[in-house]
């Protein structure tokens, strides 16, 4: 590729490209300051939208199902490391995206680079792909919520079948549980395998589809409705979790769950995946890549302190999983003591039947052996020979390891659990109560992702009367039809499709792409001049390094690592089998394969595709103004506290360099000099700027070919 001419391509083709040498301030800057972005009623409530928004349900059912797997306690510290290393790095820089440009996920990267408005696109499909099935648990827990209500709850039982004078529980649910035949055959009536669609399920119709409604009545203005609803869908989980939490450290057997969830076995951590499933866990339990955070920031202060917020936000978000691991397995640990002790009374009964005592010698199953057996007609015991059955073997550590995660967990081992409380309707609606805002507070931030991104489209410029309400209809209309591909007999395997190809590896991609464009594209020290200008600071070293070479290393060892993890193990899935009441693994046929694929290129072909049709012309587009930006003023005020930060020599030679054929040019050719202004997204420093700022003397480099 001739670099030489995708420069000039990217003044020729774009007004709103901010990679330029030298771009002339745009002459309707006065009018852009004037068209007034909407904007959070206050920090608070902007901080309660990106906490609930990172915070969903994967903190409850994915987290502590994970760290008991790899090693308990010992978990906690790649978890940790990769905190520190991916995901707050990645949250930091997505916040800064949106406070500065002032758009959502499509506008954004389009103003840095029209080469770059891939990557918005494919944020925005992403989101669109990740809420269109999420929204399928909310209505699930709707459904449950509703169930809730009853007594006594549906789940407690095995229900009953009628033969002539004989009454006994229905062979599928005796074959499992209560709680497990509930969930798949009351609830999702599911079929034996993805190719068989069976009938549609009226009532998860109704749930998915109030769902829906709820979701556009909590955001059909946009930040001005879903800002107010924050204030209880965000603090409200919290809530429930403490009161779970006093319920649950008075539980029997309570301390066996939380010691099973910290006691670390170190010798996991020589496992890699180990290490993968925390940098996986890390990476989407922030809400990396949506796009939701860069459409949240962009309606904040310019002056906000972007960095202060990621690093609260993700601190908050990572203490809300080890605080809901410790909810959890407190209350699994009451679960398992209580399994426990009910097999330890069957089987002793079972030696009082064979043997008239619990301290017997057991014999080994089908052996030979004398049993004691009690004669009515002589009111005496008697000894006869027989074949030894096969007796229940009672562990408290099978139990505990018998946890699930996901839908497995929230719905079949929780509900279990819940029964056994006094007051079990209370604890039950409690629950999905809290699960419900859980979900709702991230498909706040996935739909206004999407939203905000079309709105950045100008679609209302080329649409008379459109607006943001009529969008929010159409986003939640389109997706609500879609999501009957949910409600049917196999409709949870399509969801399951979507759970696993939807968001994983199409996420590590955008975040990669991300990265990769702040650092060689666009270049950290244009970025970091951005940054001091909104917040008085530069990032420091720590967070040059992350975005320059640790992080983008992570999350391409990570992809590759997921590529060969599905490589290897192949394309399986979890079917139910009504005949034994368990799950099967299965092999996805050709069809959901090529779906798989689908999903995945859907959104990532956009990333590349968009660089080749701007580079090559193949399609005329007008792109937007970028947004008004107070440059002047913030510089203007940072000149004047006398906060500008010098950069060393091996800052800039570490990470401030870019490709020799980078799009970018780091340093101001005519001087040699870098400035707090650089080349920022608003245009170029008028010469004047100069003399108020104070300059760092560096050596001239050229980066362009």
């Amino acid at each position: 590729m001739d670099l030489d001419k995708s420069e000039t391509a990217v003044a020729a083709d774009s007004t709103d490209g901010l990679i330029t040498n030298k771009r002339k301030e745009s002459k309707d800057s006065d009018a852009a300051a004037s068209t007034e972005r909407e904007t959070w009623d206050n920090k608070v409530q902007y901080i309660l939208a990106v906490v609930g928004f990172a915070v969903g349900l994967g903190n409850v059912w994915r987290f502590p199902y994970l760290a008991q797997k790899n090693g308990g306690g010992a978990f906690l510290i790649p978890y940790t490391l990769m905190l520190a290393i991916e995901g707050i790095p990645i949250f930091y820089l997505e916040l800064a995206v949106g406070q500065r440009l002032r758009k959502g996920a499509i506008g954004a990267w389009n103003d840095i680079s029209p080469y770059l408005g891939g990557i918005g696109i494919a944020s925005a499909i992403v989101s669109f792909w990740v809420a269109f099935y999420y929204n399928t648990i909310i209505g699930w827990c709707l459904y449950y919520l509703v169930q809730s209500f009853r007594s006594p709850l549906p789940w407690a039982a095995c229900p009953t079948t009628q033969t002539g004078n004989v009454t006994a529980p229905v062979m599928e649910c005796e074959l499992s549980s209560p709680t497990t035949y509930f969930w798949y055959r009351e609830t999702l009536n599911i079929s034996p395998e993805v190719g068989v669609g069976g009938q549609v399920n009226w009532w998860i119709v109704v749930s998915v589809l109030a769902a829906w409604l709820v979701v556009f009545l909590c955001i059909f203005k946009g930040i001005t409705t879903s800002g107010k609803v924050v204030y209880i869908t965000a603090t409200f989980p919290y809530l429930v979790l403490v009161i779970f939490f006093f319920r649950g450290v008075t539980l029997e057997g309570f301390h066996h769950g939380v010691a099973r969830f910290f006691t670390p076995d170190f010798s996991r951590l020589a496992d890699p995946q180990v290490w993968l499933e925390a940098a996986t866990q890390i990476f989407f339990s922030l809400g990396l890549a949506f796009g939701g955070l860069i459409a949240f920031a962009s309606y904040m202060p310019v002056r906000n302190n972007c960095y202060k917020d990621a690093v609260l936000v993700s601190v908050i978000n990572c203490g809300t999983s080890v605080f809901a691991g410790v909810v959890v397995f407190s209350i699994l640990g009451f679960k398992a003591t209580q399994s426990f002790k009910a097999c330890e009374a069957g089987r002793a009964a079972e030696l009082v039947r064979l043997f008239n005592t619990t301290e017997a010698l057991v014999p080994a199953a089908g052996s030979l052996a004398n049993f004691t057996v009690w004669d009515n007609d002589t009111s005496g015991w008697y000894t006869v020979i027989g074949e030894m059955p096969a007796l229940p073997v009672c562990s408290l550590e099978q139990e505990l390891e018998k946890s699930a995660s996901g839908t497995g967990l929230v719905f079949i081992a929780f509900t279990e659990a819940i029964n056994q409380f006094p007051v079990p309707q209370l604890w039950a609606v409690l629950f999905f109560l809290m699960l419900l805002t859980l979900g709702l507070d991230s498909m706040f931030g996935m739909v206004e992702s999407v939203v905000t991104s079309l709105m950045d489209l100008n679609l209302p410029a080329r649409i008379p009367g459109l607006t943001k309400t009529h969008l929010f209809i159409v986003v939640c209309g389109f997706s609500a039809v879609l999501s009957l591909a949910f409600c049917h007999q196999a409709g949870p395997y399509v969801f399951i499709l979507f759970d696993e190809y939807s968001g994983n590896l199409p996420l590590l991609i955008v975040a990669l792409a991300q990265v990769i464009a702040i650092s060689y594209v666009y270049g950290l020290k244009r970025f970091g001049d951005d940054i001091e200008l909104m917040t008085g600071s530069r990032p420091n070293w720590y967070w040059l390094a992350c975005w320059k070479y640790v992080s983008p290393l992570a999350m391409s060892l990570i992809l590759l690592a997921s590529l060969a993890k599905i490589a290897a193990s192949g394309a399986p899935y979890q079917a139910w089998h009504a005949d034994i009441g368990e799950n099967i693994s299965l092999e996805w046929p050709g069809w959901c394969k090529f779906f798989a694929a689908f999903l995945i290129l859907t959104p990532t072909i956009w990333v590349p595709g968009v660089a080749v049709v701007k580079y090559f012309r193949l399609y005329n587009w007008t792109q937007a103004e970028p947004a008004f930006f107070p440059r002047e003023d913030l510089l203007m005020e940072l000149t004047g506290n006398q906060v500008g930060t010098n950069i060393s020599e091996w800052e800039r030679k570490l990470f401030y360099w870019m490709p020799r054929c980078g799009l970018a040019n780091e340093m101001d050719e005519e001087d040699g000099t870098s400035t707090v202004t650089s080349d920022s997204a608003s245009g170029s420093a008028d010469d004047n700027d100069a003399d108020v700022v104070e300059k760092v003397n560096l050596e001239t480099e050229d980066t362009r070919c």
